[in-house]
């Protein structure tokens, strides 16, 4: 009996274990975020920001963020109305006070005046390193102008020989048009008589007029 259960136990673990599902390599995934960390989307980006007076300058629009994955600032629209005109300003991320109440992340830029804002240069975005995604499309396209490129010159450097071979095969048609013409007209008189002969024999003959009959003899005087 203790056999026939220890068995069954085999049994079970064996197909408990053939249906578990892989586990994941540790270090490397996050199932949620705790307790103290937050997500850019929900309480960064798009987040408003207000001046030292509590009134509103602008909203963060993206993070600046170094090779080592270190955030360092912010860039905020400001001024405009709805998205005209708006400047955009780059802010280092230790003159922004941060300050949560009831859940909402408060974002204020206490040196942010108005003649501040002002003369605070616009942000200039320098253009990201291209990915090798990107080389690899630039090369193709770079490839394909190459190769229209010598096509295109390939065929002007042949039009002159297609030219040169168009206007030989013209001439050599017209020479043998000429050489062919005498021979076509004798070839054309010949069975022009041919049938003038032929339609000559075709024609019934024409009989010939029978001989008068002689006049009668006059009747003697008595």
């Amino acid at each position: 009996m203790k056999k026939i259960i220890s068995g069954a136990a085999a049994l079970a673990l064996l197909a408990t274990a053939a249906v578990a599902e892989p586990a994941a390599p540790q270090g490397v995934f996050i199932k949620s975020q705790t307790a103290d960390e937050y997500l850019a989307k929900d309480h960064l980006i798009g987040v408003k920001v207000k001046g030292p007076d509590g009134n509103i300058i602008g909203d963060i629009e993206d993070l600046i963020v170094t090779d080592g994955n270190t955030v360092v600032g912010i860039v905020m629209g400001t001024g405009g109305f709805l998205g005209m005109a708006e400047k955009k300003v780059g802010v280092q991320l230790s003159a922004l006070k941060f300050e949560e109440a009831g859940g909402a992340l408060s974002v204020s830029l206490p040196e942010a005046t108005k003649a501040a804002l002002d003369a605070a240069p616009a942000f200039e975005r320098s253009q990201p390193k291209k990915s090798l995604l990107d080389r690899a499309k630039e090369k193709a396209i770079e490839l394909r102008d190459k190769t229209s490129a010598t096509t295109n010159d390939a065929v002007e450097k042949a039009k002159p020989a297609l030219e040169e071979a168009k206007q030989k095969a013209t001439e050599a048609y017209e020479k043998a048009k000429e050489a062919a013409t005498p021979a076509y007209e004798k070839a054309k008189e010949a069975v022009q008589g041919a049938v003038d002969s032929a339609t000559e024999a075709a024609k019934p003959a024409t009989p010939e007029p029978a001989p008068a009959a002689p006049a009668p003899a006059a009747p003697a005087t008595p």
